[in-house]
């Protein structure tokens, strides 16, 4: 009796070994599985290529269909690295560093994507799992987890619905959260028939008649170095070529003009005295504690701040924990006004962002410059990224687009 007993007692060890609340083998399966295709969702999506963007609208489908937490991290984890991974690259070359510093940033970068979706994943279907994706993405469209957050989804607005401004970014963000549902086949037919129609009319945003964007390959900004007289007369001398083949608004890449001083500003007076044309550049502007990067405009007769970044790339530019990096304004001057056209300027990192470019088309603005600094970025596709982004948010409000890169 005793024995059988004991017997008996055995399925119950087991069992109680195998804790519930532990992932069965079968559940880490399933999570692979769905974790593995973010890796190919976030590399096809943020590609660079602009009619890529919609392969996003998959993640949230993916993230739902985890069958537990870990597995929704993981998915998150795998898509976010996917989509960034240019980044080991860049701060490769940024800091002159090795891989493994790199590998660092890299996984640290993708910490509050994956926290958020890891944290607001749920077992329960119905109404909760599309309204806690809407949370999401939403809080990684502002600060504070805003700050890092790239790769969203919501950017493939531009491409499926281009022209339809902020009803097409509504239409977008309620899809998204349908695709977290049991009826996701049919967001999905709907998001495939909007790219189908937009791809075979899709044309890049118009450059406004007048206007141009230079293109530049200086390392300025590599080693703590600047733009040097010698770079400056060379930039001049492109400025020349554009006015005169008929250009009267033109725009500089980011530090186009390096560390703006009362003699930079004569320089560039001087040289564009008797040119009809007004130049918007980069710069950095010396404070107090740290330094702004801006645009400046200038023309033959004077010289103005016309806009201060709002989000500078953190660490590199952005230490709030010491003194001497670049300034926030995180709201601020959402747009500035350029040779009398109101305009939405986004440098470099905010390109990658959602609130900046949001918050500016609020006001309405003619069009959209967007300017950056790319030498830092080796091989990889980050300027193709951003400049994919831009040209999607250009195309979901109809804004005419300028855009200037140094590579």
């Amino acid at each position: 009796m005793t024995h059988a007993t004991s017997g008996r007692s055995r399925p119950k060890v087991f069992s109680a070994w195998r804790h519930p609340s532990l992932p069965s083998v079968r559940d880490c399966l399933i999570g692979l599985g769905v974790a593995a295709p973010g890796v190919g969702v976030g590399a096809v999506a943020w590609c660079g290529e602009p009619l890529a963007l919609p392969a996003a609208v998959l993640f949230p489908a993916l993230w739902a269909l985890a069958p537990g937490r870990i597995s929704a991290g993981l998915t998150a984890l795998s898509y976010f690295l996917a989509a960034s991974r240019g980044l080991p690259v860049g701060v490769s070359v940024f800091y002159a560093t090795d891989m493994g510093v790199a590998l660092g940033f890299w996984l640290a970068a993708s910490s509050l994507f994956v926290l958020v979706h890891t944290v607001l994943w749920t077992p329960k279907s119905g109404w909760q799992r599309p309204i806690r994706y809407a949370i999401a993405w939403i809080l990684m469209s502002l600060p504070p987890f805003g700050i890092t957050g790239w790769a969203s989804p919501v950017t493939a607005a531009g491409v499926l619905f281009p022209g339809s401004g902020w009803l097409g970014l509504a239409a977008t963000a309620a899809g998204l959260s349908m695709m977290t549902t049991r009826i996701w086949p049919i967001p999905t037919l709907v998001f495939s028939t909007a790219f189908a129609l937009s791809a075979l009319i899709w044309t890049q945003p118009k450059t406004p008649e007048g206007w141009t964007g230079i293109d530049t390959e200086f390392h300025h900004g590599s080693s703590g170095e600047h733009a040097g007289y010698e770079q400056h007369l060379a930039t001049i001398h492109l400025v020349q070529d554009a006015a005169t083949a008929g250009h009267t608004w033109i725009v500089l890449p980011e530090s186009a003009f390096g560390i703006w001083t009362p003699t930079t500003e004569r320089l560039w007076e001087h040289a564009l005295a008797g040119l009809d044309v007004t130049v918007a550049g980069g710069a950095i502007v010396v404070t107090e504690a740290g330094y702004d990067s801006v645009m400046i405009e200038v023309s033959g007769k004077e010289a103005r701040i016309l806009y201060r970044e709002r989000m500078p790339v953190p660490v590199s530019m952005w230490q709030p924990w010491s003194t001497g990096g670049a300034s926030t304004q995180v709201f601020g001057n959402p747009t500035g006004s350029f040779a009398g056209t109101a305009i939405a300027p986004l440098i470099c990192y905010e390109q990658l962002l959602v609130w900046p470019v949001l918050q500016s088309m609020v006001f309405e603005p003619d069009v959209i410059v967007a300017t950056g600094n790319g030498w830092w970025t080796g091989d990889s596709n980050i300027v193709a990224i951003q400049k994919a982004s831009a040209e999607a948010w250009a195309s979901l409000f109809g804004v005419p687009l300028v855009m200037a890169f140094n590579t």
